[in-house]
């Protein structure tokens, strides 16, 4: 109990940082075309991240949890190096092609503004490598059960970065923003770094690598998938209002901070724990968990959707109704939040069910299920789009989450692993 409450603190001022960082570029700029193309330059390095470095943490944790002291500084050293070579090669590409990319994922954009998305999105991509080697390092922490550190290094970096942001942004605007930001990720790195003990050259021939890349790629054919789920969304609302993007993806973007603080603290330690009763054959100890975890979560969710209908157009006023922020910018976010609110309930608690297939070492069931649900939710995101705008889009993506939840739910205890 007293480490769930520790790292929720330090998640809650990591995530809390992270947002006053966005809330100040969007406070300062307004919601319009150069913040659109900031969050909108965002897109192709987040799908990557989403595909690759997401699908590594769910391999790497229950694999690396359990080894001796020497195996785990060689197998992470390998992973590090190996994951830094492939997205260091993967940003090359995106950079060289990024001119033919820009203009079909943000069409309804102005040329002044993909031309501005372009610059923006080629600066983010060295943020990318650096995001990308963060989740081995991650990785690496948590199969040995070391959650503090690796949870207040990124608060020194946003600090820095924040300072950094307030000192630059009026001289260098949006620009210096994106520079800022790859530079976070570069300075969480170097403060990762100690956690991997003595660098050691990469054994591509390891049985630790081999098996990684056994189970992983089953995740990435499926997450290469339905991960360009935030892709479609920037698509659909480059040709909405402008800021109508900016104020989606900030509604997204509360919700994901609320998100990673329950991720961190009660999701993250419970993988590398269900992990070793699974390996113990500890049926009831393992169910146990995994019940008591789930409604846990499921009430916090639910109260905090109720509070958002409740009070959420004041909180959110008090939170963002400054500089060039205008009532009618608060007032259409709360109600992209509120029809968001499945994406959320069904978002934090589908993060336990995850879990349960991870840590017994199962990715293939949850790919298949998010495979065949996006392939009935991209056409129905689409057409509620183009007949109800903004507000069709957000309801679909809550229906599709929430359906999410429920088969993940029913196919573990159809499929019975202990």
């Amino acid at each position: 109990m007293k480490q769930a409450v520790q790292l929720s603190m330090l998640a809650a001022a990591n995530i809390g940082i992270t947002f006053v960082f966005q809330w100040y570029i969007l406070t300062q700029l307004g919601a319009g075309i150069e913040t659109d193309a900031l969050f909108a330059g965002m897109t192709l390095p987040q799908l990557v991240l989403a595909v690759v470095s997401g699908s590594l943490m769910h391999v790497l944790v229950p694999l690396l949890s359990g080894e001796n002291k020497d195996s785990l500084r060689h197998d992470a050293w390998g992973f590090f190096i190996l994951v830094g070579a492939l997205f260091g090669l993967l940003a090359i590409v995106l950079y060289i092609s990024a001119t033919w990319l820009i203009p079909v994922t943000v069409p309804g954009f102005s040329s002044q503004g993909q031309a501005l998305t372009l610059d923006l999105m080629r600066i983010q991509l060295f943020g990318m490598v650096f995001s990308a080697v963060n989740g081995v390092q991650w990785a690496t922490y948590h199969a040995q059960q070391k959650f503090i550190w690796v949870e207040f290094s990124p608060i020194l970096s946003s600090i820095l970065g924040l300072i950094l942001l307030i000192w630059l942004l009026p001289f260098y605007g949006v620009e210096g923003a994106a520079w800022i930001s790859t530079l976070r990720m570069g300075l969480q790195t170097l403060l990762l770094l100690p956690g991997m003990g003595r660098p050691v050259w990469p054994d591509l021939k390891s049985p630790s690598i081999s098996i990684a890349w056994r189970r992983i790629k089953p995740l990435l054919l499926g997450t290469t998938y339905y991960k360009t789920d935030p892709m479609i969304d920037r698509f659909l609302l480059s040709s909405a209002s402008s800021g109508s993007l900016s104020l989606y993806y900030l509604a997204q973007q509360i919700y994901a901070a609320a998100s990673q603080v329950i991720n961190k603290a009660i999701v993250a330690p419970l993988v590398p724990l269900l992990s070793k009763f699974h390996k113990a054959g500890d049926k009831d100890g393992f169910r146990h968990i995994y019940h008591r975890k789930l409604l846990q979560i499921g009430i916090i969710s639910l109260v905090s959707i109720l509070v958002l209908g409740f009070f959420g157009q004041s909180l959110l006023g008090l939170l963002i109704g400054y500089g060039n922020i205008s009532a009618s910018n608060v007032n259409q976010l709360w109600w992209i939040m509120i029809w968001l609110g499945g994406m959320f309930i069904g978002g934090v608690m589908g993060q336990i069910c995850s879990s349960i297939f991870y840590a017994c070492s199962d990715v293939i069931t949850p790919t298949k299920m998010s495979m065949a649900t996006y392939t009935l939710y991209f056409p129905s995101k689409v057409i509620a789009f183009y007949f109800c705008g903004v507000e069709g889009l957000a309801i679909t993506t809550s229906l599709y989450y929430i359906i999410n939840l429920l088969l993940l739910i029913y196919l573990f205890d159809k499929k019975r692993f202990l």
